[in-house]
């Protein structure tokens, strides 16, 4: 393994790819096909690889009905399908299953689904009868459209792993927000969780921050997308406070977490998520002032109508592109994240 690449994949800068990585798309038969989820973050993967995006019709009948065809033969290749079920969700993941069998029945060899930001990932378990268990239920049509691997990140619940049974290469956008604060050189850094659910998640974030303190919100959620802030439990004030979370929705939760460590004494707050889902009032909560910064990453494309001036992104393409190449041959993909 080129150090080069491995060191690389923590800078969301465009990278110069090794000429060994060229001859592997045309001698092992590697191809990369995008949905329409997220085309500049599936091209900027392509860059890394040192490779094109596969050619592909993409359209819609009247009645809204999608259609696939790709426009090269795969026969016998191995083939990466990129595409977040971010929204409309339900038209991103049918468009993601049509792709999917369309490679099957043009017989790839193997057909792995890229999927940055996996949806209907928050009902992961029953918690009142007669609910249904979405993230079990999508599971189950993407294995049975005929993938044979599964590439995600961060997911919203990492048992959801488990739903499938075919590989699942779970990676993180951990390092690309990490990088980003390590260049900010912030002092007295405190990592909160902005609940006790994402505590595993925070702790192993402050682990990379030179050990930074923990803080935790204590907080009763009442009905989807309403969250009740109750307390902190730690040590904030006069501290830097990094709210760490895998997604910003509405942007409740983060914002009465943020509000409730300016009551504490928090001396500045930023906000960390990987996946910006931004559902309204989302904007509107996030730009009020609350936070130095609102640090997210490109799984989900964010329109430039929701921009605002505390928005950071950052890329997650060189990672995605790393963990393709590692998968393909089959190397490592831990040692991304050690």
């Amino acid at each position: 393994m080129n150090a080069h690449r491995g060191s690389a994949v923590l800078s969301s800068a465009t990278l110069t790819v090794p000429s060994a990585t060229t001859g592997l798309t045309e001698n092992h038969r590697l191809r990369l096909f995008s949905g329409s989820a997220n085309l500049q973050l599936s091209q900027e993967v392509a860059r890394y690889l040192g490779m094109d995006l596969g050619p592909m019709i993409r359209k819609r009948f009247a009645d809204g009905e999608l259609y696939v065809q790709i426009q090269e033969s795969i026969r016998g290749c191995d083939v990466y399908l990129v595409q977040p079920t971010c929204q409309p969700v339900n038209d991103h993941l049918m468009e993601l299953l049509i792709m999917i069998d369309a490679c099957r029945r043009a017989s790839a060899r193997q057909i792995t689904a890229v999927i940055p930001y996996y949806g209907y990932a928050r009902a992961d378990r029953k918690t009142a009868g007669r609910e249904s268990i979405t993230a079990k239920l999508v599971a189950n049509l993407i294995t049975q459209a005929g993938a044979g691997r599964i590439l995600a990140m961060d997911l919203h619940a990492a048992q959801i792993q488990g739903y499938f049974d075919i590989p699942f290469d779970h990676v993180y956008g951990s390092p690309v927000l990490l990088d980003y604060l390590v260049s900010k050189q912030l002092q007295d850094i405190v990592v909160v969780s902005p609940d006790v659910g994402g505590v595993a998640r925070a702790r192993a974030f402050a682990k990379k921050l030179n050990d930074a303190p923990l803080a935790i919100i204590d907080k009763r959620r009442q009905a989807h997308n309403v969250a009740e802030v109750l307390n902190v439990i730690g040590d904030v004030k006069g501290k830097t406070a990094v709210l760490v979370d895998d997604m910003i929705d509405t942007g409740g939760t983060i914002t009465e977490g943020a509000k409730l460590l300016r009551q504490e004494g928090a001396s500045q707050v930023y906000a960390c998520a990987t996946h910006a889902v931004f559902s309204p009032p989302a904007i509107e909560r996030l730009s009020s002032g609350l936070f130095e910064e609102v640090i997210v990453t490109n799984t989900i494309p964010i329109p430039e109508s929701d921009h605002f001036p505390q928005l950071v992104v950052r890329s997650v393409a060189n990672l995605l592109g790393e963990a393709i190449w590692r998968i393909h041959e089959d190397s490592s993909l831990s040692s991304l994240f050690r």
